[in-house]
């Protein structure tokens, strides 16, 4: 049942995914506004509201390309079912960063009971996206990080952010 209804999420991801995209697309070819009312009734429709905070994807897209090799993404998901039940739906569509698996990411936890977590060895002007499953842990991470110090962080939303994550 659970491989079931994993493979059925997975499966609504991709469609969302590519209805998305196809969106995206044409909307490149429209204005700023109209393509912001686009995303906003493709959200809407699709009953996938983003988060406060989480970057739209154009957003995620300039700031990628004026960071270079400097970016560093920030996973900031529990894998321990026991805090963060949520986490497991988000794992199963996208696994936490490996030496294989999104080499340019870190697995820093951001801990809801203490409000904190550990802060990367980088410098603070590093740019930085932070992500969790979908974009509320994320922004706790980024407000975190800036009122310790870093100067360009984004929050980055998750994997359910899949218009985001598109990009």
């Amino acid at each position: 049942l659970l491989c079931s209804l994993l493979f059925q999420k997975a499966h609504k991801i991709l469609i969302v995914s590519a209805l998305l995209i196809l969106i995206h697309s044409n909307a490149f070819m429209l204005g700023p506004s109209t393509r912001l009312a686009i995303r906003g009734i493709t959200s809407t429709s699709l009953n996938m509201a983003r988060k406060a905070g989480v970057a739209e994807p154009f957003e995620i897209q300039n700031f990628v390309q004026k960071a270079g090799e400097k970016l560093l993404v920030i996973d900031v998901r529990n894998p321990d079912a026991n805090q963060e039940p949520g986490d497991q739906t988000s794992l199963a569509v996208a696994g936490l960063p490996s030496d294989t698996f999104r080499p340019q990411a870190m697995h820093l936890i951001y801990n809801r009971t203490t409000n904190s977590m550990p802060l990367p060895d980088v410098p603070l002007d590093t740019p930085i996206i932070t992500h969790c499953g979908g974009g509320g842990r994320g922004q706790q991470a980024k407000e975190f990080l800036e009122k310790n110090g870093f100067t360009t962080v984004i929050n980055g939303g998750g994997p359910k952010e899949t218009d985001c994550w598109a990009e």
